[in-house]
């Protein structure tokens, strides 16, 4: 069954059935101010921090048909009462005669009709405003003239998430809502726990007159709480009880009679969720957005900001997947996983300590600089003040008080307190950046270091290049007995939680690549004498490697505290790992021939039809000296699971070694817009990457979850546009290497570089996957395959020829 389809025409997904398999979402905002919404109209929205600054109650644990944040009701009139309606579909579960969610960019529209009236309502969060609104259009679509109420609902939560959670005494005792008439009789109610009184008050709103409220959420469902949000007894009444909640569960509910609708006739209402001092100091942005043209213009603002971010960078190729995937879905993804990390989603809560990852940051930013490059520097700066005076990393930050934590490395006693490859990833982010950019002014801006005095003053900053080097430095000495770098309390694979003294070749490998940029760096500097020495270390470490981890067909993955490989055949579980074979290809420390052998046991014991299983055979039963990958059943996640971040890795591998058909093979097995016709089967939202899939060892083959905020985003863009498509910036030019499909005929691709527009069009005449026989610049043949940096504001044409 599908679900929706894609309409890339106006970039949106149109879901036309609201019985997903499970709610699929949209994000609105950002972390300033923003969340998720669902395609049932149910909202999680915070400001600042989804932990310690929530504003509404959503609870993905309940049933999907449940309420959740927020909702809008519309009553009519009837014999006996009132029918009372949710358009979004829940939690009413009406039937409908059309339902229509619009997934769109920054927005969600959800365009509905039950019982002749047709709804359509647009929820967003403005460009740099802090404020959630809903712009309402009900038309009365029947024959007859319909007397309708609109009722719009928000449930608050604590601001301190968890403890919404934990503390059943304390946060009922504290929330609080109170209601203000404005100057022209419009009701603005206020909500906040006594403590943020006088300075944090959330606020809602709407543009036309109510003429009742609710802010308590017993009195709104009645007859103390036995009443439920599909049928809510105060709905059945002519008004609300106007009372303003003094404790427990606080809401905001305002019902506004619309009048006797004629048939034809559309009536509008804006509703507005926003946090602010006081409802003093925020009336005037309340009035503005109750102007129905201020909303319009905020919508153009907001098209507009997306038509520039996603105009750098469009393809044409001949798979309208990939199009879809690369001109729309992908770079969105890359700009949502970028402002939310892994802190809020409906598989990552945003209660407790998770906060932004290090790593995980570190990696998304590269996915975002060619649209937004400034976004980009200004996350990693702030990446680079919780990068410690030793070069090590923390592992996850705050965003609101940058307080950062060792992640779950604090709850096993004795264990390592880093994770070995964290601070690495800050190597690569900024010299992408800087490659994108070539900002090398950045290099020479002082950042702090971590820790602090009990004034809170930073002990020491430096450089952002002494940033980059202390990281390198870090990995150098910090090996173990064979010389390789050790893991700490985890690798990437956070799950694989080895004794102190355990080795990890996914850290040598990554330490490898970032060798491989500190020396591509330090050349174009001309730092002769940091080249040498970065290219000592990069040869030593190369050589231990094939030395102690080449295990016949393929690469080892650990060499445990005891010297015994992990990721080898003699192992009965966890025989291979794709990650060894991925990373020893793209350091470039595997030779020729063992990068051909790598990658061909990846083929033959990790693909399935649905993607590369990061491990094989799978862990059966729980073991405490792996740790965490023997929690997931065979199949699982990172047991032997379809984890879709590490494809993309191995799509780069083997366009470095000049195989595009299976490249190309990988890729469209992950692609989500392919999956539009298997929904049933994959579940998640077919217009984001997934985390993960379930393996074939797993009777739920092919089911995906945990979708939206995944690293897998980034790196397929990146695999996809500088691997497949073979377009990467250099610090000299815009390097075009292409390794495609060898059925391709071409393809095009427009790309904004250094402030100039490069047209490429690249033909493929003899049907070959790599090997660039010529290229043309304006009509002008160049040597090699690096196109020059021109940063004249002007278009550029440039012809490639493969053969």
């Amino acid at each position: 069954m599908q679900y929706g389809h894609f309409d890339d025409e106006n970039r949106e997904y149109v879901i036309t059935n609201p019985r997903t398999p499970v709610k699929w979402i949209n994000y609105v905002g950002t972390l300033a101010f923003g969340g998720i919404v669902d395609h049932t109209g149910g909202a999680l929205i915070c400001s600042k921090d989804p932990a310690l600054n929530r504003i509404t109650k959503y609870i993905p644990q309940l049933p999907s048909s449940e309420f959740k944040g927020t909702t809008l009701y519309v009553r009519f009139k009837q014999a006996g009462g009132y029918r009372v309606f949710s358009p979004y579909f829940c939690p009413t579960l009406d039937p409908y005669d059309r339902y229509e969610c619009h997934v769109g960019l920054g927005h969600t529209r959800i365009v509905s009709e039950f019982y002749g009236i047709r709804t359509d309502a647009t929820m967003f969060v403005p460009l740099g405003d802090a404020r959630f609104i809903t712009d309402i259009q009900i038309t009365n679509v029947s024959d007859r003239p319909v007397e309708i109420d609109a009722i719009p609902v928000v449930e608050y939560t604590h601001p301190d998430a968890l403890k919404q959670f934990t503390n059943a005494d304390w946060v009922p005792q504290t929330m609080q809502s109170k209601a203000v008439r404005d100057v022209d009789g419009l009701i603005v109610l206020a909500q906040y726990p006594f403590m943020h009184r006088d300075t944090q008050v959330n606020i809602f709103a709407s543009n036309r007159l109510a003429s009742s409220f609710e802010s308590d959420r017993r009195r709104f469902l009645g007859d103390n709480e036995y009443g439920t949000w599909a049928d809510p007894l105060s709905l059945r009444q002519p008004e609300l009880g106007n009372y303003e909640a003094l404790r427990g569960d606080n809401i905001a509910a305002l019902l506004h009679h619309l009048g006797t609708v004629q048939p034809s006739e559309t009536v509008r209402l804006i509703t507005q969720l926003s946090q602010d001092v006081s409802v003093e100091h925020a009336l005037p942005s309340i009035r503005r957005y109750r102007d129905p043209a201020q909303v319009e213009r905020a919508l153009t603002e907001m098209a507009d900001f997306w038509d520039t971010f996603l105009s750098r960078l469009q393809v044409e190729t001949p798979d309208v997947h990939v199009n879809s995937l690369l001109n729309i879905h992908n770079p969105r993804q890359c700009h949502t996983t970028m402002n939310w990390s892994r802190y809020l989603s409906l598989y990552q809560l945003g209660l407790g300590a998770r906060g932004i990852g290090f790593r995980d940051s570190s990696q998304d930013v590269m996915g975002i600089l060619v649209g937004a490059p400034e976004a980009g520097k200004a996350l990693i700066r702030k990446l680079l003040k919780v990068q410690k005076r030793d070069g090590s990393a923390m592992h996850q930050f705050n965003p609101l008080t940058m307080i950062a934590n060792e992640g779950d490395s604090r709850e096993v006693e004795g264990a390592p307190s880093f994770y070995g490859d964290d601070h690495l990833w800050i190597v690569l982010a900024t010299t992408a950046y800087l490659r994108e950019t070539g900002d090398l002014a950045f290099l020479d801006e002082v950042v702090p270091f971590y820790e602090k005095d009990r004034e809170e003053h930073p002990l020491e900053s430096g450089t952002v290049q002494d940033h980059l080097r202390r990281a390198i430095e870090f990995t150098r000495d910090d090996v173990g007995v064979h010389g390789l770098p050790l893991s700490g309390f985890a690798d990437w694979n956070d799950t694989v939680n080895l004794q102190a003294g355990a080795e990890s070749l996914f850290v040598a490998n990554l330490y490898g690549k970032a060798l491989l940029e500190m020396i591509r760096l330090a050349r174009y500097l001309g730092d002769a004498s940091s080249t040498a020495e970065y290219m000592i270390e990069y040869e030593t470490m190369k050589q231990r490697v094939n030395e102690h981890a080449w295990d016949g067909a393929w690469y080892t993955r650990y060499l445990d505290a005891d010297g015994a490989p992990i990721g080898s055949h003699v192992n009965a579980q966890g025989q291979i790992y794709a990650n060894a074979q991925s990373w020893a290809v793209i350091s470039g420390f595997a030779s020729r021939n063992r990068a051909a052998a790598a990658l061909d046991a990846v083929y033959r014991r990790l693909n399935t039809c649905k993607g590369i299983k990061l491990s094989t055979p799978g862990y059966d039963g729980f073991d405490p000296a792996k740790g965490g990958i023997t929690t997931y059943p065979p199949g699982a996640k990172e047991n032997g699971g379809i984890f879709l971040h590490a494809n993309p890795w191995v799509i780069i591998a083997e366009a470095i070694v000049g195989n595009g058909d299976r490249a190309f093979e990988y890729h469209t097995q992950i692609n989500p817009v392919a999956r539009n016709d298997a929904v049933e089967e994959f579940e998640c939202e077919p217009y984001v990457y997934p985390q993960n899939i379930l393996g074939d060892e797993h009777p739920q083959f092919g089911l995906a979850r945990n979708s939206w905020l995944s690293g897998t985003a980034s790196w397929a863009y990146q695999a996809s546009i500088q691997y497949i498509l073979g377009i990467r910036p250099t610090y000299e030019g815009l390097r075009i290497d292409p390794c495609i499909p060898r059925e391709w005929d071409g393809f095009r691709v427009s790309r904004m570089f250094r402030d100039s527009t490069y047209q490429i069009d690249v033909k493929n005449p003899d049907h070959v996957c790599k090997g660039v026989r010529s290229i043309r610049v304006d009509g002008t043949a160049v040597r090699g395959n690096v196109v020059p940096i021109f940063e004249d504001g002007q278009v550029h044409r440039v012809e490639l020829v493969l053969g």
